[in-house]
């Protein structure tokens, strides 16, 4: 998500500060801003848009003397807790002027402690989570003044309160005016690294921000603050425990740093995948057990009015539509409709103001979708919107909107937007259960529960992908994959076969696996690889059965049968060519786990045929025409 970028030492932090925010270019970003620490001075400057806007800013104001400090924050920010403006822009700056925060990630109870800020008289100046820690900084550095600390350790402690007092994910950056030479951080579920120099120190949140001053780096663990100076680097927990980080040698180029050390921004991507649904779930459930969504201008009448749900979409995102019908009808017994959005207007659908339109679109921007969306609102219909991208114009046309906060994508081909939207459209169904008095609040926290399980289960799936990835390279001289798939599962064989055809151009075909019989498996010949999606014998047994037997008919035909199969699943062991475990997941959910296997096997097979994974020919990654 956001780029951050801390640095003392005694060369101009402006310079180095901007240097590291540049690199940091790549994650995607909305606005950017610095914040530089002279003597006795502070000085800011934050503008809305690409990094050239700042430095354009800065360059007019040059002579005011903001480039002479040696210790500075900067900050490229993918907005989350309101819109992309200046005002909104990092760094945030404390009511008192003293002390500069930046920040990523989300502050889940934001709310709560803004309001008991300004019942305190604090008057804030932007719509953001971030600027309550601003301002908690500068109180908790008062009070540790008054109980007689002072320096870079009184910053230190201050940061360690506020830290004790957040709920969510985030990774802070401060910088006081009254001690020049100190950035102190904080990490909590987001990343925060350490650059150790000579004489200099540096903070980020990727090491390609200070890979071209030094490859000495130092790990952070989980709730732990930092503190750096010019000639040291403290680390403690979150209680004060003295801790030791744990040094590294960072021996990528800074091409490879950007990527993480993988081969493919797609390798990365799908590997944040479990800290990506984690962020797409957080602040979402209240202490009441109520489901929280973004913006929203529909009332609870305007959603329990609501007698029929559109779904439109394109591509990925169309394929997260149809595996959210399952959920969305199961769990408030709504009729819900899957189109895709290049098709819908041109239909004339049937809509009204009883009509719930949700537009998916992880750009915000994507043409085919928001015509269909202006399309529903001339009829009157309601929409809520499901983005990545805070301030784009589907979220800002749409009636209500839920963020993903999955982080900017930059490889073509979807993978944690996909599985993030899965999350999104997961929570909408709940969202309208509740409001109709369908789920009590209970039911629903138990579902987000096992949403909130899902991080710890894509990690364990992500840990045992070197099998996939032999298997795909076997697969790469193949002339076509069939995939297969039931219920949910047969949403995830579509989204697997386009995957396979957009990295790597080969045919590939998804099926619901009952329609075999019924001219499909015409195509199967001996040796033709298909891939099957098996549901989970517990709670739906008939789907299990069922599939088990189209696998059967397909194997008997000379299929290579690739199965995906929960843990514990015996059954389809004598009928597995090749046989991927996942971990048991509740039926509705398993799209989520099952998916992965087949990005990685995407992937890799487009590897060892040679292409290039990041950008696919013929397709860009925002499709921004009709």
């Amino acid at each position: 998500m956001c780029g951050i970028v801390g640095y003392v030492g005694d060369r101009p932090a402006l310079s180095i500060v901007l240097d590291g925010l540049r690199r940091l270019e790549y994650r995607g970003y909305d606005s950017a801003g610095v914040a530089i620490v002279g003597a006795g001075t502070l000085e800011t400057e934050k503008k809305a848009g690409k990094l050239a806007n700042l430095e354009k800013a800065l360059a007019e104001r040059a002579a005011s003397g903001i480039t002479a400090g040696t210790t500075g924050i900067g900050h490229t920010r993918w907005a989350t807790h309101g819109g992309p403006t200046d005002r909104n822009a990092h760094p945030h700056v404390s009511q008192d002027g003293r002390v500069a925060v930046i920040h990523n990630g989300i502050i889940e109870n934001f709310a709560r402690l803004r309001t008991e800020l300004e019942a305190l008289g604090v008057e804030f100046r932007s719509e953001t989570d971030t600027e309550v820690a601003a301002h908690l900084l500068s109180i908790s550095l008062a009070e540790v003044r008054a109980e007689g600390a002072e320096g870079p350790q009184a910053l230190a402690e201050a940061m360690r309160r506020v830290s004790r007092r957040l709920e969510g994910a985030f990774t802070l950056l401060a910088v006081d005016t009254a001690i020049p030479g100190a950035v102190v951080g904080a990490r909590r579920n987001s990343p925060l690294v350490v650059g150790r120099g000579d004489g200099e120190n540096y903070l980020a949140s990727d090491v390609s921000a200070f890979i071209e001053h030094t490859r000495e780096a130092v790990e952070l663990g989980q709730d732990q603050v930092v503190l750096i100076m010019p000639q040291g680097i403290e680390i403690t927990g979150f209680d004060g425990t003295p801790v030791e980080g744990r040094p590294f040698h960072i021996d990528w180029d800074a091409s490879a740093a950007e990527k993480g050390g993988y081969d493919y921004f797609m390798l990365k991507e799908i590997a944040e995948q479990p800290q990506a649904v984690a962020d797409t779930l957080l602040g979402r459930l209240t202490e009441t057990g109520e489901i929280v969504l973004d913006e929203v201008r529909l009332t609870d009448q305007d959603l329990r009015d609501v007698d029929k749900v559109f779904i439109v979409a394109c591509g990925t995102a169309y394929h997260s539509g149809l595996v959210a019908k399952y959920a969305i009808e199961h769990w408030t017994r709504i009729p819900c409709e899957v189109e895709t959005a290049s098709e819908f207007r041109y239909r004339d659908p049937v809509l009204d103001r009883s009509t719930l339109v949700i537009a998916i679109s992880q750009s915000g921007e994507t043409m085919d979708t928001l015509m269909a969306l202006r399309h529903a609102k001339e009829q009157k219909a309601r929409v809520l919107a499901i983005c990545n991208t805070n301030g784009s114009t589907i979220p800002r046309e749409s009636d209500a909107v839920l963020y993903t906060h999955g982080g900017p994508e930059v490889a073509v081909a979807s993978t944690k937007a996909f599985l993030t939207q899965l999350v999104a459209c997961y929570l909408i169904g709940l969202h309208l259960a509740q409001v109709r008095g369908i789920k009590y609040a209970d039911e629903v926290g138990a579902v987000v529960q096992q949403l909130q399980e899902m991080p710890d289960k894509l990690r364990t799936v992500l840990e045992s992908m070197e099998p996939v990835r032999k298997l795909a390279r076997d697969l790469a001289s193949a002339q076509q994959v069939l995939f297969i798939g039931r219920h949910v599962g047969y949403p995830v064989a579509l989204e697997g076969a386009l995957k396979l055809k957009e990295l790597a151009y080969m045919h590939a075909e998804g099926f619901a696996a009952g329609e075999l019989k019924h001219g499909p498996i015409a195509l199967i010949d001996q040796g033709t690889p298909v891939v099957c999606i098996v549901p989970s014998p517990a709670g739906r047994g008939v789907l299990h059965d069922k599939i088990v037997s189209n696998i059967q008919e397909i194997r008997a035909r000379g299929a290579r049968t690739i199965v995906i199969a929960e843990e514990g699943d015996d059954a389809v062991v004598p009928y597995a060519d090749e046989l991927i475990r996942v971990p048991r997941t509740p039926t509705l959910l398993a799209p989520l786990v099952t998916t992965v296997p087949l990005q990685v096997l995407s992937c890799e097979i487009a590897s060892s045929r040679g292409h290039d994974v990041d950008q696919p020919r013929n397709l860009a990654k925002s499709v921004t025409v009709e």
